[in-house]
């Protein structure tokens, strides 16, 4: 007699994995627990003795780290797997079900932090600074509204997308279609965070020179506008890009630097504390 998975112990799966994909997380094991807790119901109803059970959790223990909003994707894809296991299953192992997840979660982890942090969540919050401009809470209160429900839904449906593909999802997701919309993603957030800089950003001097008596002083910022608008607040992307990339800074000590430079800069005049931020 087949084994069918409620509806309930699904959504358990879901949901475990929504609220706990960083649980116990270390750099040894990233999302490791966080995949193992999100199989603990579907185990649970799966399997009656306590060896079926420990041996079926047992095969979540290796390493697991994806971005976190479209790996339920994977979460989704193993619940399938699990269910056909226990209906007999020859084929599907313990190398199968980690063979898949080591294999999708690279992928993924690609298309979610291209498409996730890299351009939707930017485009949120640009939308939601707009909204709080005059210090109103309408925009934090947008963001979080939206970015929940959204992610919710969206969570949810690949999910379930998951649990339906099985196995066929390996092609699906790291197939060549999957590698070319992979990699728009990647151009998309590039784009997407550089209207962002352009639009977010400005820093300008306070730099004058002065050309002798008679003569109007020679303003650099604009001397510098005439020949490249924004320059200063382009050489100041490339230099937080520089630190974060090259130099393996973490983004708190950028913004520190950045905040130090600022302080200095407008200790020697060289930056207007009206204009510059």
């Amino acid at each position: 007699m087949s084994v069918k998975l409620s509806k309930q112990t699904k959504n358990s799966a879901f949901w475990w994995w929504y609220h706990g994909n960083l649980t116990g997380f270390t750099h040894q094991h990233m999302q490791t627990f966080g995949f193992m807790c999100a199989m603990i119901p579907v185990i649970k109803e799966l399997y009656q003795d306590d060896a079926s059970r420990l041996r079926s959790l047992k095969t979540y223990s290796p390493f697991f780290n994806t971005e976190p909003q479209i790996g339920s994707m994977v979460v989704g894809i193993a619940v399938g797997l699990e269910e056909a296991r226990a209906n007999g299953a020859d084929a599907i192992d313990d190398a199968m079900i980690n063979g898949i997840r080591a294999g999708l979660m690279g992928p993924l982890a690609g298309i979610g932090d291209s498409l996730i942090p890299g351009t939707y969540i930017p485009i949120l919050l640009s939308i939601a600074l707009g909204f709080s401009a005059g210090g109103s809470v309408v925009g934090p209160l947008f963001y979080a509204a939206v970015y929940i429900s959204t992610m919710t839904f969206f969570m949810k449906y690949i999910f379930d997308k998951g649990y339906e593909l099985g196995g066929r999802a390996v092609d699906v997701v790291i197939g060549e279609r999957a590698t070319a919309f992979r990699e728009s993603m990647v151009m998309l957030g590039a784009i997407v965070i550089g209207s962002l800089a352009a639009s977010w950003i400005g820093v300008t001097t306070a730099l004058q020179f002065s050309l002798g008596e008679g003569n109007p002083p020679l303003i650099l910022q604009d001397t510098l506008n005439s020949i490249f608008p924004n320059v200063l607040s382009l050489l100041t992307v490339l230099f937080a890009w520089w630190l974060m990339t090259k130099r393996k800074m973490s983004p708190i000590t950028v913004m520190l630097i950045l905040v130090g430079i600022a302080f200095v800069g407008v200790l020697l005049g060289v930056f207007d504390p009206g204009l510059s931020y």
